[in-house]
């Protein structure tokens, strides 16, 4: 379903998706072309999470992010040329070329870490939810992780503290542990973790948890905004498990692209590869997305096809701005670690 918004803020939600799916598929040719190096993770499948619950946000809200950030981060209007700068190693991007994929931030956009420890973040997501309760400064703590970071000793720890302190922070798992066709309706249980469903290990420490469909957008938008208006309440920490369906193109140990993403998909997927044309039809969010727009007359195809075109541009100008930037000089290599 879509989200209850007006009509200009579903066609934006619906440009974000655009803007994050073609920035992705951007990198895959970058890195087979050895522009880039290093291993990096993609957020290709999850849009309707991401995008629908950034926007519950204030602006002076907290995040923290993984190593599957770049969504998160464009999802709260980073700039997509300076994150893919940054992608690159590059001194033009976000943190000068020395975050690279798995460790962008934007303190100007709330985001105070990205790490790609598994659940590195969880704790100092509730530290900094800690602080904000001690200096009353009204910010809530968004923490967004995988559904991997709950097999962390730091997450129980970390829960523990959130609940006895009934901190403002939101612990939000985006679980992309579905594989195959058909929807995100129960990710499969991890050989690696006992808690099954795994809204039970929040549930152990009396924190509220709740597992919905993460390629719902409106359910997404819903779930998020009733959470965090619990929190902005006083009533402590809230978890939610986004369910979604892995992409084809990360089945692999390097991402790749099954099928270029474009709005025609919506209605055809009969020139997917037969392997990958199930999640295209069925569980692809951005797609879905779109058919709801047009099908609730808040958009009609040529209009979602405009959208996807001025992205398309925009996503061609990042990748020009951040091929041509300089690479940072060595006598730099120390300036910068903690600005």
């Amino acid at each position: 379903m879509l989200p209850k918004l007006p009509r200009e803020n579903l066609l934006e939600l619906c440009r974000r998706m655009f803007l994050i799916r073609h920035f992705e598929e951007s990198l895959v040719p970058l890195h087979d072309k050895g522009v880039f190096g290093g291993h990096y993770h993609l957020y290709i499948g999850q849009e309707a999470t991401g995008v629908p619950a950034i926007s519950c946000l204030r602006s002076d809200d907290y995040l923290f992010t993984t190593h599957r950030n770049h969504g998160h981060l464009l999802a709260r209007g980073a700039e997509p040329k300076r994150l893919l700068a940054e992608i690159l190693g590059r001194v033009d991007g976000l943190n000068k070329g020395k975050g690279g994929s798995f460790h962008s931030v934007a303190p100007s956009l709330g985001f105070l870490h990205s790490s790609g420890v598994v659940a590195g973040i969880i704790p100092l997501s509730t530290g900094t939810a800690y602080a904000s309760k001690a200096l009353k400064n009204g910010r809530l703590t968004v923490c967004l992780f995988g559904d991997g970071s709950l097999e962390e000793g730091a997450a129980p720890e970390a829960f523990n503290l959130a609940s006895l302190n009934k901190l403002p922070v939101l612990f939000l798992c985006e679980n992309n542990g579905k594989y195959g066709s058909g929807r995100a309706v129960a990710a499969g249980q991890s050989s690696s973790m006992a808690a099954y469903p795994l809204t039970d290990l929040p549930k152990a420490y009396k924190i509220p948890a709740q597992q919905i469909d993460g390629i719902d957008a409106g359910l997404v938008h819903a779930t998020v905004s009733e959470a965090v208006g619990k929190i902005r309440r006083g009533e402590g920490p809230q978890f939610i498990e986004a369910q979604t369906v892995r992409w084809p193109g990360s089945e692999t140990n390097w991402p790749s692209v099954p099928h270029p993403t474009d709005t025609s998909l919506a209605w055809d997927v009969s020139g997917v590869t037969e392997k990958a044309r199930e999640w295209y039809h069925s569980c692809d969010p951005l797609l879905v997305f779109i058919r709801e727009l047009v099908e609730a007359k808040q958009a009609t195809k040529d209009e979602i096809s405009a959208i996807e075109r001025q992205v398309k541009t925009e996503i061609a100008a990042a990748v020009e701005f951040a091929v041509a930037s300089p690479y940072p000089k060595p006598e730099e290599a120390e300036r910068n670690f903690f600005a």
